[in-house]
């Protein structure tokens, strides 16, 4: 007779026996359609691994077997970012097909407002999935800029490497690592990310607009990292002088962290 753990660990390794198919069936595919190289291969295969691996080991921390619906859903889109980084990969080699590039960066970027509403309607909302979500957004928007790079300059890495300069940040400032409220604005810029950065990336704008619309999505994260960064100050600076005044430590209340998305990728 199968036990219920049995059965959770075995629906978790069918969960990713499926998705690192259709990684592979996927870059097979790119392969067959606009002549995918090895390049591209060993980079598509690698970060399937590698998600995996870490979804593997979250999974594990937070003692999840199966994932939700919400979650299966971002890990059909993580495929899908595993494609466009193979794409970009290539591009390194030679030419790169860009409506097949923007085809499957504009379908990830769908599918990212879909997880969320899956999410709230199953009543699956958890902080495994929230996290998940998170990374692969944010690795989505560094495989862009370094795409949007190929063409308007070493710069619009920058949009990128933000969020992952904030965590390695708050290694060293841990304050930084603070809750923080939720925000429509930064939701609002997290998403426009995306979105600018497809657009760079799909060649219908002319060289100086594309330039143009990286450097306002860049302004946009700057502003919205700053405003985020100077909460935060504030928010321990107010703790320091409480604990300075009391003897008792002082109880700082922080808004709750929106958990659907944290730090910017919302």
């Amino acid at each position: 007779m199968i036990t219920r753990a049995q059965y959770s660990t075995a629906v978790a390794a069918s969960e990713q026996t499926a998705a690192a198919g259709a990684q592979l069936l996927l870059l097979a595919g790119l392969a067959a359609a606009v002549g995918l190289g090895p390049a591209g291969w060993l980079t598509g295969a690698a970060f399937a691994a590698a998600m995996l691996a870490l979804l593997a080991s979250a999974q594990r921390r937070a003692r999840v077997t199966a994932l939700g619906p919400a979650d299966l859903v971002t890990l059909a889109r993580a495929v899908l970012v595993g494609g466009v980084t193979a794409l970009v990969a290539d591009r390194l080699g030679g030419a790169q097909p860009v409506a097949v590039f923007t085809t499957l960066a504009s379908v990830a970027l769908l599918l990212d407002a879909v997880d969320g509403q899956v999410a709230r309607r199953t009543n699956t909302v958890s902080a495994l999935g929230a996290r998940f979500d998170m990374e692969v957004d944010a690795f989505l928007i560094l495989v862009l800029s370094v795409q949007a790079a190929f063409t308007h300059g070493a710069w619009v890495l920058v949009i990128g490497a933000m969020r992952y300069g904030f965590v390695a940040a708050a290694w060293v400032l841990p304050w930084l690592r603070a809750a923080l409220p939720p925000s429509r604005a930064r939701k609002t810029v997290a998403a426009l990310q995306g979105i600018l950065l497809v657009a760079v990336c799909s060649g219908v704008l002319p060289t100086l607009a594309g330039t143009a619309v990286a450097a306002a999505a860049l302004a946009l994260l700057t502003w919205s990292f700053g405003r985020d960064v100077h909460w935060l100050w504030r928010a321990q600076s107010q703790s320091r002088r409480l604990n300075s005044t009391y003897s008792a430590p002082a109880i700082t209340t922080i808004a709750a962290v929106d958990t659907m998305k944290p730090h910017h990728w919302s």
